[in-house]
């Protein structure tokens, strides 16, 4: 039997090797249009769809000893549902009428191109994460089309390593940026409304 102290020394070092390693995080992030966005439709119809462009649910590892072991996802089946309900949220703001088919009217898609997490490699610990998201946007009306790419990223340092909530957090609040930038920029209205 180790004597008391030795065996406790033991325990913490256990403890500490074990956050050096991470596991997997399935996230579940929400999805805002976080500022205002400026009317000018009329109640028009718009045909709205959503659609994951992505290679591959995962966005990234969380870094740490074993970061093949880390591993961040977001699932279609999870976002693509919120992405369509802000997506036709941010129609009605711009004063027009989601609608899943409608003849000879306009359409806009949007396609989440691109979600990225990013710790550095080296280091046992995960003090930072780089994050990015990019949602790509194609308007068609009778007579014209328009494609729009809005991105948003953002660096996050930790004091200790990031739990599911935090990360969850900070996935949504990238995907809400690329989002209302789409919402903000105005050539999106005038072609619905053509």
């Amino acid at each position: 039997m180790l004597p008391r102290p030795l065996f406790g020394l033991i325990a913490v070092f256990a403890l500490a090797l074990g956050g050096c390693a991470h596991s997997p995080q399935a996230l579940s992030p929400q999805v805002k249009i976080n500022a205002p966005v400026t009317a000018v439709g009329q109640g028009q119809p718009v045909v709205v769809k959503v659609v994951d462009g992505r290679a591959s649910p995962n966005l990234g590892t969380r870094g740490g000893l074993y970061p093949e072991t880390s591993t961040i996802s977001v699932s279609s089946k999870d976002i693509l549902p919120k992405l369509q309900a802000q997506a036709e949220a941010g129609v009605r703001l711009l004063g027009f009428t989601p609608t899943a088919n409608a003849y000879n009217a306009p359409q806009i898609t949007f396609t989440l191109a691109d979600l990225k997490y990013q710790s550095p490699k080296e280091g046992l610990y995960v003090t930072e994460a780089d994050l990015k998201a990019s949602i790509r946007v194609d308007v068609q009306n009778s007579r014209r089309r328009y494609t729009g790419r809005y991105g948003s990223s953002l660096n996050q340092r930790f004091g200790m390593a990031p739990n599911q909530a935090t990360n969850t957090k900070l996935v949504s609040d990238v995907l809400s940026d690329a989002l209302t930038r789409a919402f903000k920029d105005p050539t999106l209205g005038e072609l619905l409304a053509e």
